[in-house]
């Protein structure tokens, strides 16, 4: 049986590195002062921040019926069964209808509901191609992916409260008090919910937090740090952050000694609710027969 494997955008995957990984990428639409463009396809990121700070109108959308239909359709000529990871249920509406326009397909496609998203969902599609590669069919892969949900976890460090504010998640004030004060809030991201989980003062009391919670998670739930074969993937993704993100790497690097730190920009889903400037950080358990992150 031939399987393929299918992601959207809001994976952070660009063009090239789902083809060098044998991955199909379906980019995701963002409609900017009405006019609908495709991540990475005809949308850069570049063009994207540069609308953001001009106060351009951006929402975020889902691909079409009739666009994923044909995907699944096209790959179906050639593919035996389709594993679709798309982004967390919890966070986008695109996983329910890709799990409605499934049912019409005799169980050939396989939608994948483990509410990922950024370098955790780009993970997930790298398991999922090293499952296929090592003889799972579709449906089992599906279990594995959904009964490991839970395990991951990502950290997000806003710079600014403006498009939170904008967006009407928080208040004028709280906004305003929030920057005078240089309160940078900390999101989790933990199966379908996004909530607050930290605030602090200053990018450098921020990164210590995310990089103490990581520790915890990885030595309560993913076989610890000082271990000879890590048992977490450890990510880093960020907002047009490209110099402070690398020295996060570094420092989560000396953190994890042993651990392969992937760094990636967040998806435009994220981006457009939060600016430029963030970082995140992640960690995600290995799965067994899962593959590592190219370096």
């Amino acid at each position: 049986m031939k399987t393929a494997i299918i992601t959207d955008t809001n994976s952070g995957m660009l063009p090239e590195d789902a083809r060098e990984h044998g991955i199909i990428l379906l980019p995701m639409p963002v409609i900017i002062d009405g006019k609908e463009y495709k991540e990475h396809l005809d949308l850069t990121d570049e063009f994207f921040y540069a609308k953001q700070e001009q106060g351009a109108e951006i929402v975020t959308s889902q691909p079409s019926v009739g666009e994923i239909v044909d995907l699944w359709k096209k790959t179906l000529e050639e593919y035996d069964s389709i594993i679709h990871i798309p982004m967390s249920s919890g966070l986008s509406g695109s996983c329910q209808s890709a799990m409605m326009l499934a049912q019409d397909f005799g169980g050939k496609v396989q939608v994948v509901n483990n509410q990922r998203i950024s370098v955790t969902q780009r993970q997930s599609a790298l398991d999922a191609k090293a499952l296929a590669e090592n003889g799972a069919e579709a449906a089992e892969i599906k279990k594995i992916l959904e009964d490991t949900r839970f395990d991951s976890h990502i950290y997000i460090m806003v710079d600014t409260l403006k498009y939170l504010k904008k967006g009407g998640r928080i208040t004028p004030a709280a906004a305003m008090i929030a920057g005078v004060l240089n309160i940078k809030p900390i999101l989790q991201i933990q199966g379908e919910k996004l909530d607050t989980f930290s605030k602090c003062r200053g990018i450098k009391q921020a990164k210590k937090i995310m990089l103490d919670a990581v520790a915890e998670g990885i030595e309560k739930e993913f076989g610890g740090i000082a271990t000879s074969t890590p048992g977490a993937w450890v990510g880093l993704a960020h907002t047009q952050n490209f110099e402070a993100a690398e020295e996060f790497e570094k420092e989560a690097e000396e953190r994890f000694p042993g651990f392969q730190v992937h760094v990636d920009q967040l998806p435009i889903s994220i981006a457009c609710h939060i600016g430029k400037g963030s970082l995140a950080l992640t960690c995600t358990k290995v799965l067994p027969g899962g593959v590592q992150y190219p370096s």
